[in-house]
């Protein structure tokens, strides 16, 4: 048999920019304490920008799943970045003097979002050689976790050091994502096929759901994590404000920034580290550091909870493409209904900071993060499951 020569190298270069342009959609957290000083909005209210960054999720990947099954992921990849690129034009050559058009540019970014997370996580298998998924899959959430610290430093960079607004951050994810299209058009893509059990359907998706209870639990895992990632990192500022009286648009932006910047460090570490570590070791090892990052959130201390953001960060880094990995490599024949589910369930985002900021509307910010620390308890759960069951 002849080796197997596919340039998975320079095929995978496109692929890793559009997890880029994917964390570009993780904006919506910052940006939750910048709206709410902007235009003078309460907690609540300011987290309708998560809320309408991560909807679109429910809705469209399902529909997206299948649609891909017919047109191919590449396709579908391009798709994502053209809807992406769309909500981008707004604020560049109108203007966000007005919440709602926010929460427009904000809803076509996260539907762009989206569509590349259907199309992004599995065709990454496609570009990766053999045993190497796990891996490349938590680079790609690596390169992602880039995208989601510009949303917390370019508007921290540009008003500190150029005195402009955050507004700024449009026109630059424009650019980039423009870029990616280009390079996307220019490339080949080797998408493997694989014998499915029988066509794709949302029938077939939601039998799949609730007919395995194995699907159901790593399902439930997804919604939860992102839930939780998300309100982390809308919730670091708020809470930085409230304990430590801390400017939202020049430093405490910088809280989320630093949960960013630690996610990127765990994501590259994490694609290291799965050379030798079994994905579902991992994902143990990775939930205890999360819950200890939580933990600290509550000692009162400015050092101690600025230390406690790093190591949450670093625990929530790889639990994403850890548990999608191991999904998809169980089952690989249900490659494009698993994709669907699964970033369907990123629809978590949009719900869960809701009910973490309705409990800090009538307690406190601080006693709102028992809303991803009960998250991540699930995943804990959910990690030692897989040892014990599977």
């Amino acid at each position: 048999m002849k080796p197997d020569r596919y340039p998975y190298a320079s095929a995978s270069v496109p692929v890793f920019f559009a997890f880029l342009c994917m964390g570009f959609g993780d904006v919506v957290g910052p940006l939750v304490g910048l709206a709410k000083e902007e235009y003078a909005l309460s907690n609540f209210t300011a987290s309708f920008i998560t809320f309408f960054g991560f909807i679109m999720f429910g809705l469209l990947s399902i529909p997206v799943g299948i649609f891909q099954e017919r047109k191919g992921k590449k396709f579908i990849l391009m798709m994502g970045l053209v809807v992406a690129f769309l909500g981008l034009v707004i604020p560049v050559v109108g203007n966000l003097h007005s919440f709602e058009t926010l929460l427009l540019t904000i809803f076509l970014l996260g539907a762009g979002a989206a569509i590349l997370q259907v199309a992004g996580n599995p065709i990454m298998r496609d570009v990766s050689p053999e045993g190497k998924y796990a891996r490349n899959l938590s680079l790609g959430q690596f390169v992602k976790a880039l995208g989601s610290l510009s949303g917390a430093v370019i508007p921290a960079v540009a008003a500190t050091y150029f005195g402009m607004s955050w507004k700024v951050i449009f026109p630059v994810y424009g650019s980039i994502v423009l870029i990616t299209i280009i390079l996307l058009s220019l490339t080949r893509i080797r998408e493997r096929r694989v014998a499915t059990v029988s066509a794709v359907s949302m029938k077939s998706c939601f039998m799949l759901l609730f007919t395995n209870s194995y699907v159901f639990l790593m399902v439930l895992g997804i919604f939860l994590y992102v839930g939780a990632e998300v309100s982390v990192s809308q919730g670091v500022p708020l809470y930085l404000k409230e304990q430590f009286n801390v400017n939202i648009e020049e430093k405490g932006v910088l809280g989320t920034g630093l949960f960013f910047t630690a996610l990127v460090a765990g994501r590259f570490l994490g694609g290291v580290i799965l050379n030798w570590l079994r994905p579902r070791v991992f994902l143990i090892i990775t939930s205890i550091i999360s819950i200890l990052g939580l933990a600290g959130l509550f000692t009162g201390s400015g050092t101690f909870s600025i230390i406690s953001v790093v190591i949450i960060g670093l625990g929530f880094a790889n639990v994403f493409p850890l548990i999608f990995s191991i999904t998809i490599d169980r089952m690989p024949e249900r490659i494009n209904e698993l994709s669907g589910l699964m970033v369907t369930a990123i629809v978590g985002g949009a719900l869960i900071p809701l009910l973490m900021n309705g409990i800090s509307e009538v307690s406190s910010v601080l006693f709102s993060f028992i809303v991803p620390m009960a998250c991540i308890l699930y995943i804990l759960y959910l990690a030692y499951y897989n040892m014990v069951k599977h």
